[in-house]
């Protein structure tokens, strides 16, 4: 890769920038000067600095983030806040957009990177990666319910979803919460199978994708990187 892309790619500025980083003598290879933009240099063996920092070169980074209501799962909105806007000014130079989207409205579990393939190992429809959601429902949940969902439910356009496994966590009067694990990502489709047996769903938020459960630590907002170990849980599947 380029000396100037590498380092442009990791936030040390435009290549503008970076080039006057090269003529000023901040950059060195293995300790060796470099002012040459289109030096070639291979980040996995090779030593770069700026100014005696070392550069850790990752092409790739990868969040969970906790997403509040209010906020869209967009890269960038001139109306509204997206959950971008939400990541340190830090990372900017990282490209990042969300994998998948949650609502406006919904909470949980929502993940963030800038590694296309990391995206397909979680959206692709072959993948079968599951979404758990915890749901407070305006409505009574039933065994029948259960046996809906088991066998895909009809929406209201017709489309007949894969078997989901509907769990009733709690009922108080006519109030229940439920868990529901899908396989797929059909656009309000929770709100629109739990209205299509006759209720409504007021809260809802995504708690767990695939083996990777939402962390609880993380207040409403708050992200921080995958561990290596997580990430491989959707790369290696």
């Amino acid at each position: 890769m380029r000396i100037d892309k590498l380092l442009a790619n990791m936030g040390y500025g435009s290549r503008k920038d970076v080039k006057i980083l090269l003529k000023q003598g901040a950059v060195r290879v293995d300790e060796a000067l470099v002012k040459d933009a289109k030096r070639h240099v291979d980040p996995s063996s090779e030593k770069v600095t700026v100014f005696g920092e070392v550069v850790e070169y990752r092409p790739y980074i990868y969040f969970m983030m906790n997403k509040p209501e209010g906020v869209i799962s967009a890269t960038e909105d001139q109306v509204e806040t997206t959950v971008i806007d939400l990541i340190d000014s830090e990372y900017t130079h990282y490209d990042l957009f969300p994998v998948g989207r949650l609502d406006k409205d919904t909470t949980g579990l929502l993940l963030i990177t800038n590694d296309g393939a990391f995206n397909h190992a979680l959206m692709s429809p072959r993948k079968h990666v599951d979404k758990v959601y915890i749901a407070e429902v305006d409505g009574e949940m039933t065994v029948e319910d259960i046996k809906t969902f088991a066998n895909g439910v009809e929406l209201e356009d017709g489309y007949t979803t894969k078997p989901a496994r509907l769990e009733i966590l709690s009922k108080r009067g006519r109030r229940s919460v439920i868990r529901l694990t899908l396989s797929e990502g059909k656009y309000h489709q929770v709100k629109r199978m739990v209205a299509a047996v006759g209720k409504h769903v007021e809260r809802l938020e995504r708690v767990q994708i695939g083996e990777l459960e939402l962390d609880e630590t993380l207040e409403l907002g708050a992200y921080r990187e995958l561990t290596e170990e997580e990430v491989q849980l959707f790369l290696q599947s």
